[in-house]
């Protein structure tokens, strides 16, 4: 999950994310990465969005 985390929360490649696994002692194949991505990015993205704060007022930023 850590991997798939990686993927979607910096938008870096299979392959860049495979780089910072192994320099992290994990050996994972890109395309096992592949798999694990279209299975779980969907369901880290809804849980990121049940959990996320709503706001009812709106804001805007004065210019100084």
């Amino acid at each position: 999950m850590l991997a798939v985390f990686f993927y979607v929360r910096y938008s870096v490649s299979n392959r860049d994310v495979e780089e910072v696994m192994e320099e992290r002692g994990i050996q994972i194949d890109y395309t096992t990465l592949r798999r694990w991505i279209v299975k779980y990015a969907a369901l880290i993205a809804d849980e990121a969005l049940r959990i996320k704060k709503t706001t009812n007022r709106s804001w805007c930023m004065a210019n100084l």
